[in-house]
């Protein structure tokens, strides 16, 4: 069975922390807890609280045995942005994003499949006709006589003494 985790509204660059979640993914509970605790990325601390919460959820909601268990899901989603404004020069205004993260770590056995909507694949149709091997040519297209643009009145060249 798999348990997941989630922590929402980390004021932290989801660009910067899905640096940090690809480094656990499909990795066993102990070696993403080791790799996440000397990381040097500052967002390590929140995806390994998350890590810990997925790992109790399993253990205290659902009593499953932990010791097998696998990242097998993890992912960062975009929160909301706070937007503020920098004086810059000249009178003008710079904006400054201040980006959140969703962060979302789903835990389980190694040989169950993630709970992913499966997409039906498509058997190909039976030929409905033959076509013929050879295309026919096409007549060539009969030559249009395109009207030329009335022609501009030009202004008199004044002449210049010599």
């Amino acid at each position: 069975m798999q348990v997941r985790a989630t922590a929402k509204y980390i004021r932290m660059s989801p660009r910067k922390t899905r640096l940090v979640v690809d480094l656990v993914r499909g990795l066993s509970i102990a070696d993403a807890r080791a790799q996440l605790q000397f990381s040097k990325k500052a967002a390590a601390k929140p995806v390994l609280k998350v890590l810990n919460s997925a790992v109790a959820n399993a253990e205290n909601n659902h009593s499953q045995d932990t010791s097998a268990f696998f990242v097998t899901t993890a992912f960062v989603d975009e929160g909301p942005t706070i937007k503020r404004y920098r004086p810059r020069a000249h009178g003008r205004s710079a904006p400054i994003r201040k980006r959140m993260s969703h962060i979302t770590i789903v835990v389980g056995p190694k040989d169950e499949p993630a709970s992913e909507p499966k997409k039906e694949e498509k058997k190909p149709e039976a030929k409905k006709a033959a076509k013929p091997a050879v295309k026919k040519a096409k007549a060539p297209a009969a030559k249009k006589t395109a009207k030329k643009p009335a022609a501009k009145k030009a202004a008199p060249k004044s002449k210049k003494s010599e």
